[in-house]
């Protein structure tokens, strides 16, 4: 404690109030640390775990907004140190979207984002001499910047990307470390994504209209008449992103970016319909409109994906599909064979750590040999016992274009064109020529 007088000066109640401060502090730091250790494949294996974590930082953040000036007075409790918890409360609803696939839940992220910055939180970090600091506010505008972009804010991005940008100048100036390449290479990533999806859309006023590729309430095509609905539901969703050179920002590539939203409803804003902000338990969801459970993996080894999709085939809901979504370089087979099976075709890339020079993987093994680090056709079969969904965004999608269905179930295998169609291409020349 740090204050004024001795220790044995200060009041019992006022001892106490920091006490009871530094242990939920304590605690919520042990319970944010575990939650790495959490599997990240299951629906239930986790939620206990968050929900404490939830409890701890709730009290943690209610406690210091009502003992704020013992704190200050009698802890030494720092703006930094506010804008530190609401910053892991932040992370809290943001990981428990990618664990729920609740939208909702980034609006919740955003609101606390928002406030450290509105209330200069990390304000006085720049004038402290400890480097770790600056990177924990640097650390903090990443991760804002990936809920923006998740919620299309778009103009909020340009300024918290340029608000970056000067920071890390600054930290870059005054401090001689080893991560500024690290950084620099933060905003060149994030300077291509947004680049990398430039389609704008005017109004009638020459206004920009923020275009969303999640479902909105009425915006669903009318079934034809005949069509029968209800049979079969969308429940789990893997999506892989595993292209070399991709434009990508914090593991998430610009596919993934717009898949994900693709399987998702608009977000709705749960503190205004429950009238507490900032404190909202993860328990309390909106009516049954929740969005298909999901996996972002990216660069995932072929074991990681495996271990995936057995957890999602074994989770998977009756009357319920799974939809495979893979967006990765394409492996071609390096030999011909006489045998037409479902791994002579190639398929796509899982990671490996084997060196990339020019986008293409060097091959260090017998040429006629099976690539290891390859997701085949074949591979998915196993899968089609309950109904699936692929979807092969890859120059080799056509190594998946005899999928076989073996048991009967639904299944629909969609695969991406592997070269431009004639007009397509034409345009695209004719815009690059001028």
């Amino acid at each position: 404690m740090t204050g004024l007088g001795a220790e044995d000066d200060i009041p019992l109640g006022e001892r106490k109030t920091v006490t009871d401060f530094c242990y939920l502090l304590d605690k919520s730091k042990q319970l944010f640390n575990g939650l790495r250790d959490l599997p990240q494949y299951g629906h239930k294996q986790w939620q206990s775990y968050f929900g404490r974590t939830f409890d701890v930082y709730t009290k943690l953040w209610k406690f210091q907004q009502q003992h704020r000036q013992v704190l200050d007075n009698r802890y030494g409790l720092k703006r930094w140190q506010i804008g530190e918890v609401a910053s892991k409360i932040g992370q809290l609803y943001y990981h428990y979207y990618l664990r729920t696939s609740e939208t909702s839940y980034l609006n919740e992220a955003f609101s606390f984002y928002s406030a450290i910055r509105q209330r200069s939180y990390y304000y006085q970090v720049n004038k402290e001499d400890r480097p770790e600091l600056v990177v924990k506010k640097l650390r903090y505008y990443a991760r804002y910047i990936v809920v923006c972009l998740l919620l299309n804010k778009n103009d909020l991005v340009t300024v918290l990307v340029k608000e970056l940008s000067e920071e890390i100048e600054d930290y870059t100036q005054r401090f001689n470390t080893e991560d500024q390449l690290e950084w620099n290479l933060v905003l060149q990533e994030v300077a291509a994504f947004v680049e990398a999806d430039p389609v704008i859309v005017l109004n009638d006023d020459n206004s920009v209209v923020v275009m969303s590729n999640r479902l909105q309430e009425g915006g669903v095509p009318q079934l034809e008449q005949g069509m029968v609905v209800g049979q079969l539901a969308l429940a789990d969703a893997l999506i892989v992103g595993n292209c070399n050179s991709q434009v990508k920002f914090s593991e998430l590539t610009i596919d993934m970016f717009r898949m994900l939203q693709a399987l998702e409803r608009e977000p709705v804003n749960l503190s205004a319909q429950t009238n507490k902000p900032g404190t909202l338990e993860p328990s309390e969801k909106p009516a049954k409109r929740e969005n298909p459970h999901k996996y972002l993996l990216y660069k995932p080894t072929f074991s990681q994906l495996y271990t995936f999709l057995s957890a999602s085939f074994k989770e998977l809901p009756a009357n319920s599909v799974l939809l495979v979504y893979l967006s990765a370089t394409g492996v071609f087979p390096t030999s011909r064979s006489d045998y037409e099976g479902p791994y002579e075709y190639g398929g796509v890339l899982t990671n490996t750590n084997r060196d990339v020079v020019n986008g293409e993987t060097v091959q260090k093994r017998n040429q006629a040999q099976k690539e290891m680090h390859c997701l085949h056709p074949g591979d998915l079969f196993p899968f089609t016992r309950k109904p699936l969904f692929v979807i092969v965004d890859s120059s080799n999608s056509t190594a998946y274009k005899n999928f076989s269905n073996l048991f009967g179930q639904p299944l629909v295998c969609l695969l991406s064109p592997t070269v431009y169609p004639k007009s397509i291409l034409e345009n695209i020349l004719e815009i690059i020529s001028n």
